[in-house]
């Protein structure tokens, strides 16, 4: 007889499921990135605060402050030099006119000839009107006729030209003298409103302008041509 043999126990099979799939492509596992040795020392180095990019420091201040206040007021310079040269020529304008007169006023009584005596009477009473009325126009240009430059009214001065007219009475050539010099006076006097009419934005003055040129342009021909016919 053969002895007992241990029963044997049936194995157990696991329980079949679906056996997993298969990736494809099959998916690389991704490898752990090496640390380099910068990256390490940048980790552990202590970390420099930035600077600004502008750093003003009281000093620097105070150059930036003086530096704007002298650049203000070389800019208001510049801007009340561009201005004052505006107005020169209207002063002058009326400074001229204002001497024309007086000298006009002073000739009267010396003229000899009755045609000088009428075409200087019309003269007067043009150049009284005129001074009367261009105060207005003036003003609005920002001129006032009786706060006028006073280095302007002396470049304006008409001494010299008394001082002529007074040596041609002496001479006894009055009238010729007079119609020269009042033909030139008036005729620069024309000029200089023709500049100032194409030089200025205010229409009232360039409408006065216009109006005083167009009256006064036969009267300094009639001075221009008394000479020719002596």
């Amino acid at each position: 007889m053969f002895p007992n043999q241990p029963e044997q126990t049936p194995q157990q099979t696991p329980p079949q499921g679906p056996a997993p799939q298969p990736q494809w492509p099959p998916q690389p596992s991704a490898p752990a990135s090496p640390q380099l040795p910068g990256d390490y020392l940048n980790q552990i180095s202590p970390q420099v605060p930035k600077k600004a990019l502008f750093h003003f420091g009281l000093k620097q201040i105070i150059i930036i402050g003086i530096a704007l206040v002298v650049l203000v007021s070389a800019l208001a310079l510049i801007v009340s030099a561009v201005a004052g040269g505006q107005k020169d020529p209207v002063q002058r304008l009326s400074a001229r006119l204002t001497a024309t007169e007086v000298i006009a006023t002073d000739a009267q009584a010396n003229l000899k000839s009755s045609k000088l005596r009428s075409l200087n009477s019309n003269l007067k009473l043009y150049l009284t009107n005129t001074n009367r009325d261009i105060a207005e126009p003036l003003l609005k240009a920002g001129v006032d006729i009786k706060k006028l430059n006073k280095n302007i009214i002396a470049k304006e001065s008409t001494e010299a030209l008394s001082g002529r007219l007074e040596d041609a009475r002496l001479n006894a050539v009055f009238d010729r003298t007079y119609a020269r010099e009042m033909a030139y006076q008036l005729g620069t006097t024309m000029t200089l409103m023709s500049e100032i009419y194409n030089s200025t934005n205010s229409t009232s003055l360039q409408t006065f302008l216009k109006s005083a040129y167009d009256s006064l342009k036969p009267t300094q021909e009639s001075f221009a041509n008394f000479n020719a016919e002596q």
